[in-house]
């Protein structure tokens, strides 16, 4: 596998669903985690985070972000 494709954000989301009193989260290119329903929850709030902070940081430009913007 080139280490460089493995670098690259994915735009496919993955897919959670119940089951049988656990959550299954389907990721891209096979990967799947189980987890019980508060850790699941725990994940969706930080994963949020990590999102919003992602956007802030794709808004505000590289450049801006990395401190780069000047005066």
């Amino acid at each position: 596998m080139d280490n460089n494709s493995s670098l690259k954000p994915r735009a496919d989301a993955g897919v959670a669903t119940a089951v049988e009193g656990v959550v299954v989260l389907d990721g891209p290119d096979g990967v799947a985690v189980t987890m019980t329903a508060d850790a699941a929850a725990q994940t969706a709030n930080s994963l949020h985070a990590a999102a919003n902070e992602a956007r802030r940081y794709a808004g505000a430009g590289a450049d801006a972000a990395a401190g780069d913007a000047g005066p």
